[in-house]
């Protein structure tokens, strides 16, 4: 019965998220009157479907993703459907198709925000100060002279704000050599090198330098607004980074998670009650609305990438060229995406 809840869950959490992200495509696409032929929830054969005055309204098998498919991003379509030339995504001004492109990923950033501060605003948001609260003993944060108390002002050169600053950059730090660990104790500046233990949990192996942050629950509107806004600049600091390493080779492709590393996650948040589904729910939407950012082929940056450069030669790049570059994109996204529900089967087991 856990499992079938759990599936619903899972399907329910990507479900809003897909539809926050196309939704803010389709919006802006309606605003600024290009004709939209479908907006769909999932892929693949359709299981329910209702035509609109000029968009049919689709519900998919497969529910992963979704798409809001646009008169002129197919020109042979556009011709069989007798679309006029003024409703085509082309024919629209650069500001307009860069708008509607950019707000797939804002509606999942403006929803994210929405609900951090919703999480904030009724069970409390937690406070992001970067303090050491405890030092395990026996561990080699403890051995190379932390302490409690200690703020944490850089790790490997990289400046700290808050707490989540600090899990990022030992989560991305070299295990085999000392990481530089720069506290403020007594208003003074210590340097500490410290190299991770290596430990067993379970029948894996994981690195720990053995220290706690402090984190407490504040209430109240002011707190829910700085907590907002501190988390949601963490976030997208983690994502940030994150691509970084992936490209310069700090993080592995097996390291990354698909729908089932996200499936595996949706059962332990949901054990934490609402406010940990609904933190997840943002979580997974800035991961969302971030990746599509990316000036890659068949992603919304990528579009949003022949727009800048359309714009800075002063005419449009081929569409046909175009067309085909995305294809490529979205045949190379498919196979890693295959790769990575492979890496995270085997990580079940």
């Amino acid at each position: 019965m856990a499992t079938i809840f759990n599936i619903l869950l899972f399907v329910l959490i990507l479900g809003v998220i897909v539809f926050i992200h196309e939704f803010g495509h389709f919006i802006f696409a309606k605003i600024f009157g290009v004709y939209v032929y479908e907006f769909a929830l999932g892929m693949g054969p359709k299981l329910f479907s209702k035509k609109g005055k000029e968009t049919e309204y689709t519900l998919r098998a497969i529910p992963i993703g979704g798409f809001c498919q646009l008169a002129g991003e197919d020109l042979d379509d556009d011709d069989k459907k007798k679309v006029p030339a003024e409703r085509r995504l082309q024919a629209k001004p650069w500001y307009q198709r860069l708008l509607i492109m950019f707000f797939g990923a804002g509606n999942n950033f403006i929803s994210a925000i929405l609900i951090l501060f919703f999480i904030a605003l009724i069970w409390g948001g937690m406070t992001m100060n970067p303090i050491i609260s405890s030092v395990e003993e026996n561990y080699p944060a403890y051995k190379a002279g932390l302490k409690s108390g200690d703020k944490v002002v850089s790790i490997n050169k990289h400046h700290i704000s808050t707490s989540d600053d600090i899990s990022l950059y030992l989560a991305i730090a070299n295990p085999l050599q000392k990481s530089e660990i720069v506290v403020e104790r007594n208003e003074k500046k210590l340097t500490y090198y410290v190299k991770p233990a290596k430990i067993a949990e379970g029948d894996k192996e994981a690195y720990r330098f053995g220290i706690s942050m402090r984190q407490q629950k504040k209430r109240g509107f002011l707190n829910a607004i700085t907590y907002t806004f501190q988390k949601t600049g963490s976030l997208f600091k983690q994502m940030a980074v994150t691509v970084s390493s992936l490209f310069k080779g700090k993080i592995k492709l097996n390291q990354l998670s698909g729908p089932v590393g996200i499936y595996s996650v949706v059962g332990e948040q949901s054990k934490g009650g609402i406010s940990s589904l609904l933190y997840l729910v943002a979580f997974l939407s800035i991961n969302v609305g971030f990746i599509n950012l990316l000036p890659l082929p068949a992603f919304d940056g990528g579009h949003i990438l022949f727009i800048i450069i359309e714009k800075i030669k002063g005419s449009p790049v081929s569409p046909d060229l175009e067309s085909k570059i995305h294809t490529i994109g979205l045949i190379l996204l498919m196979i890693l995406m295959v790769f990575i529900t492979i890496s995270d089967i085997i990580k079940l087991f």
